[in-house]
């Protein structure tokens, strides 16, 4: 217990923070990463791009190229070696992700192509079910536009209204302001958990238990916030909980909406075809039992099996040592990085991933990454998907870098370093 203190932040008493990196060895987990010792324009990759994806072990990159050349094959539907070979390496995945998510039944375990199929499932199955004329739906100003279209397109659909909780100027969200838009008219709370422009961590178990004491759902959009944090859903007691398996060092293209049975047993199917079906003739269709209802057609078989090994790499490392390594990397960062002439961090929240985001005076975004990338240094810029948080910032896009497991503090040293030829070039 000496290596764990409590968040003081009141906000969420799920939230800790674990100092202890003992055994952690950078220099070995970088070994596993085959594209980390590749070089750009003749410099070694330093890769500060792990919000948009993050790179694959080498266990996953063999997993998937072994299942094509050993196992594949379409599952649930064969009774020959292979197929059954194939279902069995699928559904232990299934198994495999509910434990991580620590959810309680492999039923509540949807697969789908990732965090954004994963909402869009949820507000054209249960929102069309329960959002009518003039009902509300929250969602906060630092959300990824995958979880504003979906509900503005519900919204015009049905004539509801899609209410906004504020954020402040260090980009965290002003609780203060969300019983004010609770009413008895409000359906549903969709919540990002971590942003993915700002590295804000949200305190989502205080919104759940204000949604839940006036009887209102909640998803929440754990897309930053999967490969960072230790995730308990039912200990968080969300409704709904989406991510992506590429930003969990897995594949593209898979992704998971964790859903209470008796919700997701009450929604209808998102889609039709084969799988998602008990029985069918031109009279009715008798629709498949959980999870299989929600997974029409050919999955992505191979992705969700690389999902399965990227989620066994992680726990081998231990996703509290990897948080506690990437807290030294953040605080790391923030220290190099605050001297900077020039430089202007976009969101400063107290509770935060690493992830920053951030403006030169004078200097567009896009040439600060185009001239980091001549140096070998890979960064994100623009508004990252989140151009409403640029216009809360007053300002057009900004340039981030966003840290992962397998970064160092010499590559932090080294961007340092390079942010020099930037003001070489706009001297």
């Amino acid at each position: 217990m000496n290596n764990i203190k409590a968040n003081n932040n009141k906000t969420d008493n799920l939230r800790t923070v674990i100092t202890d990196t003992s055994g952690y060895d950078v220099k070995r987990i970088r070994k596993d990463f085959p594209i980390l010792h590749t070089t750009v324009h003749g410099k070694p990759l330093v890769y500060f791009d792990n919000a948009a994806t993050t790179h694959k072990p080498l266990a996953v990159i063999e997993k998937t190229r072994k299942y094509y050349e050993e196992t594949n094959s379409n599952i649930h539907r064969g009774v020959h070696f292979l197929s059954q070979k194939a279902t069995n390496e699928y559904e232990e995945v299934r198994e495999k992700v509910r434990g991580f998510i620590n959810a309680k039944s492999h039923k509540e375990i949807i697969f789908t192509r990732g965090a954004t199929e994963a909402i869009n499932l949820v507000a054209s199955t249960f929102g069309r079910m329960n959002i009518g004329e003039g009902d509300e739906i929250i969602i906060s100003h630092m959300e990824h536009h995958s979880n504003i279209v979906p509900w503005q397109m519900l919204a015009e659909e049905k004539n509801a209204i899609v209410k906004v909780i504020p954020i402040n100027d260090h980009g965290e969200l002003e609780m203060d302001k969300l019983p004010g838009l609770i009413t008895d008219r409000t359906k549903l709370v969709s919540i990002v958990h971590v942003s993915n422009s700002l590295g804000t961590v949200n305190p989502v178990k205080e919104i759940i238990d204000l949604a839940h004491s006036k009887g209102i759902p909640v998803l929440v959009d754990g897309s930053q916030s999967i490969q960072h944090l230790k995730i308990d859903v039912r200990a968080l007691d969300c409704e709904f909980f989406v991510f992506s398996g590429h930003k969990l060092y897995g594949p593209t293209g898979i992704g998971v909406l964790y859903g209470k049975e008796d919700i997701l047993d009450s929604m209808p199917p998102y889609q039709g075809g084969g799988d998602m079906i008990a029985a069918v003739s031109f009279e009715r269709t008798i629709y498949n039992e959980l999870p299989f209802k929600f997974e029409a057609g050919t999955p992505n078989i191979v992705g969700t099996i690389g999902l399965g090994t990227a989620i066994d790499y992680i726990t081998s490392v231990g996703i509290e040592k990897i948080a506690a390594y990437e807290k030294q990397l953040c605080d790391y960062g923030a220290e190099k990085f605050a001297p900077i002439p020039k430089f202007r961090p976009i969101g400063t929240a107290k509770d935060k991933v690493s992830v920053f985001s951030f403006i030169l005076a004078g200097i567009h975004p896009h040439d600060i990454g185009t001239i980091l990338d001549f140096e070998g240094i890979a960064i994100r810029t623009g508004h990252h998907c989140t151009q409403p948080v640029m216009k809360r910032f007053n300002i057009p896009a900004t340039a981030r870098v966003s840290l992962a497991m397998y970064n160092t503090k010499e590559e932090i040293d080294h961007f340092v370093h390079a942010i020099n030829k930037v003001f070489e070039v706009f001297s």
